[in-house]
């Protein structure tokens, strides 16, 4: 089975429930966004919400995208940086305690946080300090380590590093790695959209958008954004939150790299594909994309047709929104499995 290479910000999520929205106001925060804070905002914000009910896990979106990888039972690694401290040592123990092959290197910089406002609609919004997760480098890479996997995927909140994004691109692509990206935080896109056309253009072979950040990279509503999606990368995803997500391949190849899909179900060129959603009761939004793309690369790992792929990506993030938080529980997976087994 192919293995997957996982690189972003190794950060700890600090989920907290909202009573209301006022918060975000009194924080300055654009519901649903993902807004980078210095340590004393997000001090302040944690301490502003201390009696809110609140859960403390491993986090960040490529992070949370291989440890749903690893539980369906794909080998996995994940390039991050930590701190030496408590949160660290959290962020550590919840990768190996997965079976994900940790190449984590450390930093005197305290571990990155991100602090989650789950409001009562369960949308949520971050407030994310990065701490010794933004001294991740060029020197964290090497082609040895990448040679060892098959797929390479990347978080777009690493855009905050232009240098540190194409520099792992170029060695993934040069590795002959298949580059799965998710977009990240529409307001991220915003402030790097002509940046990140250009990576999906020149390096990515799966690209993940909401219809917030598609929107914010191409201007277009989800049905005409895919199109132009799909004529940068091999495999566009455009997910449209209760309505489910659109997949499109318009090619089997892009620029002379091998296909994804492979085979006969190559021959998908300009198929669009509308996936639905699986019926659930949302508690918390949070990690629903991340999951999807868990789902979606099992199916390329597996060979399936990029509908199945979908279908599996709607599971998965179905199943985390029922929960608190971007990890689905043992009894979640259980019935991922199941469903999974009746497509």
């Amino acid at each position: 089975m192919k293995k997957v290479l996982g690189l972003g910000n190794a950060l700890v999520d600090i989920m907290t429930q909202l009573d209301h929205d006022q918060y975000l106001t009194a924080f300055g925060l654009p519901k649903g966004s993902m807004t980078l804070v210095d340590a004393q905002r997000s001090k302040k914000i944690y301490d502003e919400t201390i009696h809110l009910q609140k859960t403390v896990r491993s986090g960040g979106s490529a992070a949370n995208t291989i440890h749903g990888l690893a539980n369906l039972g794909v080998e996995t690694g994940f390039i991050g940086k930590i701190g030496t401290d408590e949160m660290g040592k959290v962020f550590h123990d919840d990768m190996i305690s997965a079976g994900i092959n940790a190449h984590l290197s450390q930093s005197q910089v305290s571990t990155g946080r991100a602090v989650a406002l789950i409001s009562p609609d369960t949308e949520r919004t971050f407030a994310t300090y990065l701490g010794a997760a933004i001294q991740l480098n060029r020197h964290d890479l090497s082609s040895e380590l990448f040679s060892q996997y098959n797929i390479f995927h990347i978080e777009g909140y690493i855009v905050q590093n232009h240098s540190l994004l194409e520099d792992a691109l170029k060695l993934a692509q040069l590795m002959n790695l298949k580059i799965s990206l998710d977009l990240a935080s529409f307001n991220v896109v915003d402030q790097n959209r002509e940046f990140l056309e250009e990576m999906l253009k020149e390096y990515v072979d799966v690209v993940f958008a909401n219809e917030d950040e598609a929107r914010s990279l191409t201007g277009k509503e989800p049905a005409e954004a895919l199109d132009q999606l799909a004529r940068l990368c091999e495999i566009a995803v455009v997910k449209v939150g209760s309505k489910g997500s659109l997949v499109k391949s318009l090619r089997s190849e892009v620029g002379g790299r091998r296909s994804l899909v492979g085979g006969r179900r190559s021959l998908v060129g300009g198929q669009r594909y509308e996936i639905g959603v699986i019926p659930v009761k949302s508690v918390d939004t949070t990690g629903a994309g991340d999951l999807y793309a868990s789902g979606f690369l099992y199916g390329l790992v597996n060979g399936y047709d990029l509908e199945k792929c979908g279908r599996i990506g709607a599971i998965l993030a179905g199943k985390v929104i029922e929960v608190i938080g971007p990890k689905i529980g043992e009894e979640g997976w259980r019935v991922v499995y199941r469903m999974i087994q009746t497509l």
